[in-house]
């Protein structure tokens, strides 16, 4: 899938004691319905929440001042051990403990593909994926970016075992972008899914009531 010397690889899928676990832990929520009815809900918790949001996921809107650069933005391949593929993705990652979800956007941004913000676009409200398994929550933060086409390509700021590649794609050719890494057997995050299905439905919305008038 990505050019690295070796491919990963599952050695093994095992059940893990609760006190073994350093990132996720697993309890039973005990709550009373809209009915009366008394019930038990299993719920994925992360150990690493230091306030009130756990992640960012990051939209790096990319400029640049020459004239036949459209809008882009970047992507990034990485593989994902629980479901055994490479998934494409938005830049992500976890808020610092004392950190605003703003400025951890703007730090996971310059590690994970060596680009550096100019402002902040857009932040969202607190969101959430996947509410009947987990609490996880996070921001989806949109940056403005301007290119350097003249500087050499930035580079990554990867910690050590982070396999990251990234990719410049133009905004307009996201879905069909993302289409293509499906064929090829990727997986595709939903967040950056959602987006870049939002930005192709408002392009022809656009179009047909242009057309119409």
């Amino acid at each position: 899938m990505s050019s690295v010397a070796q491919e990963p690889q599952i050695l093994a899928r095992k059940d893990l004691p609760i006190n073994q676990a350093k990132w996720v832990t697993l309890k039973v929520i005990e709550w009373k319905d809209q009915d009366g009815i008394a019930r038990r809900w299993e719920v994925a918790e992360r150990t690493t929440r230091k306030g009130e949001i756990d992640a960012v996921a990051i939209l790096a809107v990319l400029h640049s001042k020459k004239k036949d650069f459209k809008p882009s933005t970047v992507i990034i391949e990485q593989y994902r051990p629980p479901i055994e593929k490479y998934v494409v993705e938005l830049p992500a990652g976890l808020v610092d403990a004392g950190e605003s979800p703003e400025t951890a956007a703007v730090r996971e941004l310059e590690e994970e593909t060596g680009y550096k913000a100019d402002s902040i676009m857009e932040t969202s409200p607190v969101l959430v994926s996947d509410p009947g398994m987990t609490n996880a929550n996070m921001k989806f933060i949109a940056l403005d970016v301007t290119l350097n086409e003249d500087a050499p390509d930035p580079k990554q700021k990867l910690e050590a075992g982070e396999h990251i590649v990234k990719r410049v794609v133009e905004l307009d050719g996201l879905n069909d972008e993302l289409k293509a890494y499906s064929k090829r057997g990727f997986a595709i995050d939903a967040r950056l899914a959602h987006f870049a299905i939002g930005w192709d439905m408002a392009r022809k919305l656009i179009d047909t009531k242009s057309s119409s008038n």
